[in-house]
Formats: structure tokens, sequence, C-alpha cells
């Protein structure tokens, strides 16, 4: 293996969701697929070395997103300068939790939900 080449996530409100993750989080739309076969619809969009794809399906179930529930714990961004990101995010009404370090690298990160409460963090990566 050499490297993550996407992440799908099914969405309860399609529209809302690639409205939340290519305007605010700002991925560019690789491309949008009708799937006439499956009423579903695919969002490729473009999160640096990998692809974050949104699907729609007719009344998909609930999946417990608790940060301690097992399965995908959280999503993570590399950030460069999270107090602009996390500014950004507030102007846009998306709450994150308060900034933490990270005891082991010293890293400053914190954590913020899609549209569905997928737990988001941002991941500030200084270069030194």
């Amino acid at each position: 293996m050499r490297a993550i080449h996407h992440i799908a996530l099914i969405c309860s409100d399609y529209d809302r969701s690639r409205a939340f993750y290519r305007d605010i989080l700002g991925l560019p739309v690789i491309r949008e697929v009708w799937r006439a076969e499956r009423r579903s619809w695919k969002c490729d969009l473009d999160a640096g070395n990998a692809q974050i794809e949104l699907f729609s399906f007719p009344a998909p179930p609930a999946r417990p997103s608790r940060p301690e529930a097992c399965g995908l714990r959280h999503l993570a961004f590399t950030v460069a300068d999270i107090d602009a990101e996390v500014a950004r995010l507030d102007a846009a009404g998306v709450r994150c939790e308060p900034i933490r370090i990270d005891e082991y690298t010293g890293q400053r990160f914190t954590f913020f939900a899609d549209p569905d409460g997928l737990p988001l963090e941002l991941y500030e990566q200084v270069k030194s």
C-alpha cells in the first residue's frame, strides 16, 4: 500500500453535504455523476493527496459517529494556520471545539462536524 486514494461518505442530504465540503471547506469538485440505476449522486472532491467521495442513497440507515464509537473515529485535514481556518469556519457558521495541543507531537488541533455529524479534525502542521 502506498497512500489513501479516497474516503467515501454517504450523506443524509447530498446537496447540503456537497455545499459544505465544496463551499465551506473549499475542496474542488473533480467530477459529479448521477447513477440512475442506484438513484444516487456521486461527487469526487480533491482533498490534496486523496479524494473524498460523497454519495446520496435513498433512505440510508443512521450510523453512530460519536468520537469513541467503533469504526472510523474522525477524518483529519492538514492546515498551515489553524487559527485562520477556525476563524474561516466560524464565519461560515461551523463551530469548532477549543484548540488543543497533541501531547506527543506538540501540534495544535481541533474538531468540528460535517452536516451529518461526522467528526472532522483540523491538524496544524507547522514547517520548522
